[in-house]
């Protein structure tokens, strides 16, 4: 079940990178809070499938189910419940509002990986669910 893969890895270090550029630089009100949050599924998609092998779906739904505790533990307000609203690392990885718009990105962003995984360039095309 371990294992490690070069080319998701990649990616995640790939995407990391891109979420570190959006939050230094970008400061809008789209790319920032839409289009970030759709990467960050796919950067733990990602990163789970480089050193894990279960099947594409089985992840897929393992980091939706994640990205939706987290934004329920922001609907909780559970940075002000543990008194951690003076750690920005606390507040960066959980964050602090709750969206309904939120969970949309994190289905849009599993819906690419799935789309991706099943219809993307590969060298032998297998079934991936």
């Amino acid at each position: 079940m371990l294992t490690f893969n070069k080319n998701y890895f990649g990616f995640a270090v790939l995407i990391f990178c891109i979420e570190v550029l959006i939050a230094l630089f970008v400061k809008d009100q789209f790319v920032r809070p839409y289009l970030g949050d759709v990467l960050v599924v796919m950067l733990m998609y990602c990163f789970f499938k480089s050193f894990i092998k279960l099947p594409v779906l089985t992840v897929a739904i393992l980091v939706l189910v994640i990205a939706f505790g987290v934004e329920f533990l922001q609907f909780l307000n559970v940075v002000q419940m543990l008194h951690l609203e003076q750690s920005k690392i606390v507040r960066t990885v959980l964050g602090t509002s709750f969206s309904w718009i939120d969970l949309l990105t994190y289905c849009i962003g599993i819906a690419i990986v799935l789309l991706v995984e099943k219809y993307g360039l590969k060298k032998n095309k297998t079934k991936v669910y």
